[in-house]
């Protein structure tokens, strides 16, 4: 990551665990650190409100990163939800498609939240662009996959002649490392903020705070986050 440490980075942020870990990876890397999130007429709208606050309390509580802490960009991408028959987007049971994928998987949403994010970066001369995907506690999501994010990265950078970089810095990480790396990143201060102030749940709840964060308990969101965190804790 050649001189990264005097360039600026933009990060896909949604207000939940991974993205919020991978800002505060990339606010210890780069010089400068931006954020960008979409409102896709997601079932779980309410990480859109998460974000706003936890991009206040890193500024007030890590004052290492306040300063790089820069411009926050939400898009409009309500034709993705129109256009989704998804249980993300729809207010439907969470099943397995017959496809084998989970319907809560929205087709194209990572392509097109990277394209945005590097047409938006393009002309903020921006070229680091950074993503929470993970292909080892993921729910088989296509667009998530290392081969499919790199060549992304071939595909945009051809055509807008920039030379951008996908960093995917929990690609290879399970739920309990990635709380291990926030922990590693701030310190116990880091991971409560995150337990406490992102969101996950694919249902939107956020009226019950479990030891994990809040959420409904029962979705595969609310599953997978449980059990790293549970495994995170024992370690």
């Amino acid at each position: 990551m050649a001189n990264s440490f005097t360039e600026a980075a933009f990060v896909l942020f949604s207000g939940g665990q991974d993205s919020t870990t991978c800002l505060a990876w990339a606010l210890a890397r780069f010089a400068a650190v931006e954020t960008i999130g979409f409102d896709y007429g997601q079932r779980h709208g309410v990480e859109l409100d998460c974000r706003a606050r936890i991009i206040t309390r890193l500024k007030r509580e890590f004052p290492q990163w306040a300063g790089k802490l820069g411009g926050d960009h939400v898009i409009d991408l309500s034709v993705l939800g129109q256009v989704s028959e998804t249980a993300l987007t729809r207010d439907s049971a969470i099943a397995f498609a017959e496809s084998g994928l989970p319907n809560t998987f929205v087709p194209g949403r990572n392509l097109l939240f990277f394209t945005f994010a590097a047409a938006t970066g393009y002309r903020r001369g921006i070229r680091h662009l950074v993503g929470g995907m993970c292909e080892t506690d993921y729910s088989g999501y296509p667009d998530c996959r290392d081969d499919t994010l790199k060549s992304l990265q071939a595909t945009l950078s051809l055509g807008m002649d920039h030379r951008f970089v996908i960093h995917t810095p929990l690609m290879w990480r399970d739920k309990k490392a990635t709380w291990v790396l926030a922990r590693d990143l701030g310190g116990d201060a880091l991971v409560e903020l995150i337990r406490t102030e992102s969101h996950s749940c694919y249902l939107g709840v956020r009226d019950t705070l479990h030891d994990w964060g809040y959420g409904c308990g029962t979705c595969p969101a609310c599953d997978l986050r449980r059990k790293g965190w549970e495994a995170f804790v024992a370690a």
